[in-house]
């Protein structure tokens, strides 16, 4: 999967405005005054922005699953780590074609409907893949595969749901944007939180099929919260019209000469080209969970208590970003994200060579709070990405530019994987030989710094400045 697929809490200051002008539909969906329904990261919990919330949680809970596909390429399979990562980049592909979907999503209604028809098949589409590695999967190229479909039932939902948290966003501060993200990633983060412990013992327990079983179950949840989308149903006759002849092949031809135009605006490309760079680091991640089971000996319910940990570093990343960063510029946080993040990772050196023991710290307790403190800087550092990505898309066709900006920075993370995983085998690190996987840890790690150089891509706008340019866009 990639790096970060990659919210925060919320404020009020737009209620006041808000106030002024005519309400409408969209006015209800965001916190203001008198709102007759609860409040989360300060969005109100309308039906729209449950289903939002629902789908992302979702997303998170699907983690469950993640441990054991690992540990099947591993231990099933036999791959060594270049192979896993080459595996994991290959189906991460659905989520570097976003735009596709939002195209599709935007400009063909299904069975009447934009949003609620894509997300109830994306779900069905997620049930099968899993059912598919829980009964009949057995070599690398049908699990890369499976694995295949349900990054793309994951990363079309997730295109639907982006889409109708960029139309609230539209024309907000950076401050109220980061609000909606919030309650985007703070589900996550909370369905990664529910499935993180059990993602382990249940390996231990059950095995690898058991867990892609359960997993099966849980896209369905997508299909059913489909149903509270508040979408305008179009008529057979409006279906007719966009999609007839020459009026849908100019409409897509709009589409496409309204994206390329957005695209190339040097407010949007070059922040755009800093994030692609950026993810586009390579990491260790796979010869690193192939020293800690096979030279460290970490088991399955272990590593699963990590990813608890993790899973909470997330929702602490989250309310990191709310509370003390939204407001910052986003140059600030990239370099400071960046620098004690680059620093920290190099910390995984000491668990390698078994420094750490000799200040008294077990292999256990050392990889708990690296990975805490990592994960809480990584996901501090990814929110203010979501927040400019869906501030700069135009009215109108939010889920193809937003999945354009966010299909490239996957991209980079896949990228970062596949560099990462030439680097493995550059320096022969298998599955049994991790002699130079501390030379690897230092050159991903200082690898990462490269990108600050281009930190002027980057607007300076703070959650206070409005930035006109780029509403207008």
């Amino acid at each position: 999967m990639p790096r970060y697929q990659v919210g925060t809490k919320g404020d009020t200051s737009s209620r006041h405005s808000e106030e002024r002008r005519q309400p409408s539909t969209d006015d209800v969906r965001k916190s203001k005054p008198g709102s007759r329904y609860f409040t989360a990261f300060g969005v109100d919990l309308s039906p729209d922005n449950m289903a939002v919330a629902i789908v992302y949680f979702v997303q998170g809970v699907l983690g469950l699953a993640r441990l054991a596909v690992s540990f099947y390429l591993k231990d099933d399979l036999h791959l060594d780590p270049a192979e896993t990562a080459v595996v994991t980049g290959f189906s991460s592909l659905p989520w570097l074609i976003k735009p596709l979907y939002g195209f599709i999503s935007d400009s063909i209604p299904l069975f009447g409907y934009r949003r609620r028809s894509y997300l109830f098949l994306s779900g069905l589409l997620g049930a099968l893949s899993w059912s598919l590695m829980a009964t009949v999967v057995s070599s690398k190229y049908s699990a890369a595969s499976s694995i295949l479909l349900g990054s793309l039932s994951v990363a079309f939902s997730d295109v639907v749901v982006d889409s109708m948290v960029v139309e609230r966003a539209r024309g907000e501060s950076q401050s109220t944007s980061g609000s909606l993200q919030s309650l985007c990633w703070g589900s996550s983060a909370f369905g990664g939180i529910v499935s993180a412990y059990f993602s382990g013992s249940l390996v231990d327990t059950y095995g690898v099929r058991f867990v892609f079983g359960v997993t099966a179950f849980l896209p369905l949840m997508t299909s059913a919260v489909a149903v509270l989308v508040n979408e305008h149903h179009i008529s057979s006759g409006e279906r007719t019209t966009l999609l007839s002849g020459s009026g849908f092949v100019e409409s897509s031809k709009q589409h496409v000469r309204q994206l390329w135009t957005s695209v190339k605006q040097p407010n949007i490309l070059l922040p755009t080209l800093f994030i692609f760079l950026w993810q586009a680091t390579p990491h260790s991640d796979s010869a690193m969970f192939f020293f800690i089971t096979n030279k460290l000996g970490f088991t399955p319910e272990f590593l699963g208590r990590v990813k608890l940990v993790t899973s909470f570093a997330s929702l602490l990343g989250v309310g990191l970003y709310n509370y003390f960063l939204k407001e910052v510029s986003l140059r600030k946080i990239f370099l400071a994200t960046t620098i004690i993040g680059s620093a920290l990772g190099m910390t995984q050196v000491l668990l390698v060579t078994g420094l750490n023991r000799q200040f008294g710290i077990s292999d256990e307790w050392f990889s708990i709070g690296d990975s805490l403190i990592i994960t809480v800087l990584g996901q501090a550092s990814f929110m203010p990405v979501l927040v400019l990505a869906a501030k700069l898309c135009p009215p109108g066709m939010e889920a193809t530019l937003f999945a354009t900006l966010m299909s490239i920075s996957n991209a980079g993370s896949v990228t970062g994987g596949l560099v990462g995983a030439g680097l493995t085998r550059i320096f022969g690190v298998t599955r049994d030989t991790f002699g130079n996987l501390p030379l690897l840890i230092v050159v991903c790690n200082l690898s990462s710094l490269l990108p600050l150089p281009l930190l002027g891509l980057l607007p300076e706008e703070s959650g206070d400045t409005d930035n006109g340019e780029t509403k207008n866009n």
